[in-house]
């Protein structure tokens, strides 16, 4: 199924079709002994496989009758799943496990190989999201990964934070610039905004004041804003390497409170926005997209070049279960050459 065809939702695109590999969630809801949703994920191909590491909600949660979160008991874990063809996904591993000791809870991880001062690193970014009481924020939080023997594994250090104090901060994703910095976009809402810096370990320990400067000049590193009738946007997937610059995929929660996909082109040199497309290229559409715990919510988190010119993505959907689609790469780059 394409989702440029005619929807109740709006006008998508109908330059880019996106197809969607099945008409059913790849990984469906609760398909994990103890795990209601199982949604948001990002994806690596690697050794032969597809990984996704998708967000994992414990059962036991349920509806708040008042004032205040959706949800309670709302607690969620990072479960990894591996599918040799892109459709047929077995689950692996709990990679990480929130806990009052460590994470109070995972949302939303990206991971990505990023090279740092000439080595590669798996990197994984997520929501780190606190204990709720006043006075405490969301924040991106990162870890390395190690992979041996067909499974990737924690390096040991939990708790890691990235961004500025006292701000929330979130939709996470690091990445390489041509001469090798490393990137980060986050989302100081409502817009996506890029730090640079020299490797991870900059990232992760960044000079004295890094932080208090970038938030002090933050409009001059603002690279999307939102269109002038939507809610904010946030980085989806890592960026994907071409010849024509860093492809982005990213979400815009429009002023329906829809969750839409839409795509950018960023400079390689600098991470600065080259063009980007006005329409979204996918919208909720299929009935699980559309209803949930979370209704009307498309939110792409794995990007995944392949041989045949196809970009393999996952997504979110209605916060319950993963979609997977895909994009065909040249398509979308002539587009944004002619929005350039």
């Amino acid at each position: 199924m394409s989702s440029f065809h005619e929807n109740p939702d709006g006008i998508l695109d109908r330059r880019i079709p996106v197809r969607r590999v099945s008409d059913a969630p790849v990984i469906p809801y609760g398909s994990v002994a103890g795990y209601g949703p199982i949604f948001n994920a990002g994806a690596v191909f690697h050794d032969g496989q597809y990984h996704v590491f998708a967000r994992g909600v414990r059962d036991h949660y349920h509806r708040n009758p008042g004032s205040g979160a959706r949800f309670l008991d709302y607690v969620s874990d990072i479960l990894i799943f591996t599918s040799r063809d892109g459709m047929n996904f077995e689950f692996q591993q709990v990679l990480a496990r929130a806990s009052s000791e460590g994470v109070n809870c995972y949302e939303d991880a990206r991971v990505h190989l990023v090279e740092s001062n000439g080595v590669p690193q798996w990197v994984m970014t997520y929501t780190n999201l606190p204990e709720p009481k006043p006075g405490t924020y969301w924040r991106i939080g990162v870890d390395i990964l190690n992979y041996a023997n067909g499974r990737f594994s924690l390096d040991g250090v939990q708790n890691r934070v990235v961004g500025p104090e006292g701000e929330p901060d979130k939709d996470g994703i690091v990445f390489n610039l041509r001469d090798g910095r490393v990137a980060l976009i986050h989302r100081i809402y409502p817009n996506m905004q890029i730090a640079i810096f020299d490797s991870v370990e900059d990232l992760l320990n960044p000079p004295v004041g890094y932080w208090e400067r970038h938030m002090a000049e933050i409009d001059k590193y603002v690279i999307i804003e939102p269109a002038p009738d939507s809610l904010g946007v946030g980085a989806g997937a890592p960026p994907i390497v071409t010849d024509d610059g860093l492809l982005l995929i990213y979400h815009e929660r429009g002023g329906d409170t829809h969750y839409t996909t839409k795509v950018a082109l960023l400079d390689y040199d600098t991470g600065q926005i080259v063009s980007r497309l006005e329409l979204p290229i996918m919208r909720p559409q299929l009935d699980w997209e559309r209803h949930g715990d979370v209704d009307n919510v498309v939110f792409v988190q794995g990007a995944v070049p392949r041989p045949d010119g196809t970009i393999y993505l996952t997504y979110g959907a209605a916060d319950r279960c993963t979609g997977a689609a895909v994009l065909d790469t040249e398509t979308v780059l002539a587009a944004l050459r002619k929005a350039a």
